[in-house]
Parts: C-alpha cells; sequence; structure tokens
C-alpha cells in the first residue's frame, strides 16, 4: 500500500485493514477551505519525510462526504490518528509541522525498528547484491546508534558485517552483545565468525608472518603480508603493520608503503569504522 492516497469508499476496508499493522492519519479536507488545504499540505511533506512509518489517507469531504459524516467531521480541517481500526487522537484546525510530529511521536514506532525492518527485508531476498549488503549496513548502522545499541539491532549488523567478509567489525559487533541477547541467533553468529577467522588463517599468511618475524625491517616482505591480509579481510592487521612502518617513515620503500595503505583505506570505503580510525593516524602524521 502507498503511504499517502486518497481515501474512498472503494478503499475504507483496505486502510482500516491496514491501521491493525501500521498506523494510518486521516486528513479531512475541501478544496475551498483554505485551511484544510493548507494542513494536508503539511501533512503531505511530513508523510513524505517519514515514509514507512505510517499510511497518510486523504479525505475528499465533498466527494466522500459519506465517510466523513462516518467519523463525525464538524470542522475542517480534521486530523485524526487511526491504530487498529479506532481512531485513538487527532486535532481540529490548523496546526505547524513541530506540533503534528509532535503528536505523532507518541504513536508512532522508533526510526530504528523501521531501519532495522527495512535491512532485514533486504537479507531476506533471494538473492542478496554486495549493494544490497551496502545498502543494509547503513540502514542498521544509523539504527545501532537511534536504537542506543540495541542488542538485536547489534546481531543483525554483525551478521551484515560478516557477509562482507568484515571479521574485525563483526567480531567488535558481537562483543558487545549482552548477555540477555545472547540466544540462539548469537551462537549461530559466533561459530560462523569463528569459522570464518580460521579460514582466513591461511598457511601462506602464516608463512609470511614466520618469514617477517624473522626479517622485521625487510619491507618488501611486509607488503607481502599486509596484501595477503587484507585479501584474508583482515584489515585492521594489515593497516596496523603498514602505519607502524609509516609512524617511522612517511617515505618508506620509496613511498609503496604508503601507497598499499592508501589503496587498503581506499577498498574498504569512507564508512568503515576502521578506514577511519586509519585515516585518522595518517591525518595525524601529516599534518
Amino acid at each position: 500500500m502507498d503511504n499517502i492516497l486518497s481515501l474512498t469508499k472503494d478503499n475504507i476496508q483496505q486502510v482500516v485493514d491496514a491501521s491493525m499493522q501500521q498506523i494510518v492519519v486521516l486528513a479531512f479536507w475541501a478544496q475551498p477551505q483554505e485551511q484544510s488545504v493548507a494542513m494536508l499540505h503539511t501533512l503531505e511533506q511530513i508523510a513524505a519525510q517519514n515514509a514507512g512509518r505510517f499510511v497518510l489517507a486523504k479525505v475528499d469531504c465533498e466527494a466522500e462526504l459519506e465517510i466523513a459524516n462516518y467519523f463525525r467531521i464538524q470542522s475542517l480541517p480534521t486530523t485524526l490518528v487511526l491504530d487498529k481500526g479506532q481512531p485513538v487522537d487527532g486535532f481540529a484546525g490548523l496546526q505547524d509541522a513541530a506540533q503534528v510530529t509532535a503528536m505523532l511521536d507518541k504513536h508512532l514506532p522508533p526510526m530504528w525498528q523501521l531501519q532495522l525492518a527495512q535491512a532485514k527485508a533486504l537479507l531476506a531476498l533471494s538473492q542478496v547484491s554486495a549493494e544490497d549488503l551496502a545498502t543494509a549496513a547503513v540502514l542498521l548502522k544509523d539504527a545501532h546508534a537511534g536504537s542506543n545499541q540495541a542488542g538485536e539491532v547489534s546481531l543483525v549488523l554483525a551478521d551484515v558485517y560478516l557477509m562482507q567478509g568484515e571479521l574485525v567489525l563483526a567480531q567488535t559487533m558481537l562483543e558487545k552483545v549482552g548477555l540477555a541477547d545472547q540466544d540462539g541467533y548469537y551462537q549461530s553468529l559466533k561459530a560462523k565468525l569463528a569459522l570464518a577467522l580460521d579460514a582466513a588463517d591461511t598457511p601462506e599468511i602464516r608463512d609470511l608472518q614466520q618469514k617477517f618475524e624473522q626479517n622485521p625491517t625487510d619491507l618488501v616482505l611486509l607488503l607481502e603480508l599486509s596484501k595477503a591480509l587484507h585479501a584474508a579481510h583482515r584489515d585492521d592487521e594489515a593497516l596496523d603493520l603498514l602505519f607502524g612502518v609509516l609512524s617511522k617513515d612517511l617515505g618508506a620503500e620509496n613511498g609503496t608503503v604508503k601507497q598499499v595503505f592508501m589503496e587498503v583505506l581506499t577498498a574498504l570505503g569512507q564508512g568503515n569504522p576502521i578506514a577511519n580510525q586509519y585515516r585518522r593516524k595518517l591525518y595525524t602524521l601529516l599534518y
């Protein structure tokens, strides 16, 4: 169902049924009544800004007099909040956007719940693309902040990080989950993480680590190890190795160390917290 629609005798039952699952705002208006037109425009703007949080059903009282009479509308504009088929709040007359939003916030689910639901819908697709995962991650990061790091959001975000191969971020997220939220889903994610970490510990990386321990000044070897760690999604370790060299010599290996460091940051993207952390560290060296 569209989140903004015109209410008529043909779809009123459908809208009332929708109110069993979602808040519906009824806006009673008529073209000759200027205040009602202004109120309608305000409600349309709020509905557009809160797409998915509620349905705005516009009632043209000139065309749908029976509906107006059914709800006993005595003046225009009148705005009603419908929940589970019954009016639970509303007002008559003109109000500004801030007043309307304050009233709606008493009845609408918080934005983070909507963002969580949208992310879950993306993850439930038969084929989840890298773009879907990136979109879900953005939604979940916002939901995580908006929900004060709710456990149910943390778990889904950790799941997305695992799908993206961001093992350090997934591990960090799971470590923050409280005992109350350590359910079957949590245990499943912990098992997935353990398997992913084991798979990322390749013989090639172990061999390079051993050689580097024996030759800690060999920057060519360090670059090989850093690239292998990055390929295994162990980016925190790769960046830590590279930054350790850069903190002593920004031009190490004729600038190649810095180049690889920047390539890893670019690959991780602007929104990655690990990348942001190491960008800040680099800026402190540069400036």
